[in-house]
């Protein structure tokens, strides 16, 4: 069975759609993020691994720093991410009641995530 949906995309003849407004759908950074929340997952299992064989404490804390790190950057891209395309196309797309959700929800992740620093 042939996928016929264009996520996004205009077919011949026709106007282009508008992105959606909502979801992680198209990205460049996708397959990088999938791959970086890989070895992200795979550094909690090693970090699981040392506690259980009691390795010295600094050595998993240095484990830990370096997860937290990974997972900040993954946060960094899908923020910029969000900006450039949910943000803007709530922006753009005229409403006010949506541009203002959107900035709002916008503000509020860049405190949680400034929180965490």
């Amino acid at each position: 069975m042939t996928d016929t949906t264009t996520h996004g995309t205009s077919q011949p003849g026709s106007e282009a759609e508008a992105p959606p407004p909502y979801g992680y759908v198209a990205s460049k950074h996708k397959e990088a993020l999938v791959n970086r929340m890989r070895r992200i997952e795979g550094q909690a299992r090693g970090i699981e691994k040392m506690i259980t064989e009691d390795r010295y404490c600094i050595d998993i804390l240095t484990q830990i720093a370096a997860a937290r790190t990974a997972l900040e950057t993954v946060a960094g891209i899908l923020l910029d991410d969000h900006v450039n395309h949910c943000v803007r196309h709530a922006l753009s797309s005229g409403d006010e009641k949506v541009a203002a959700e959107k900035t709002t929800e916008l503000l509020d992740a860049v405190h949680r995530f400034a929180r965490t620093h």
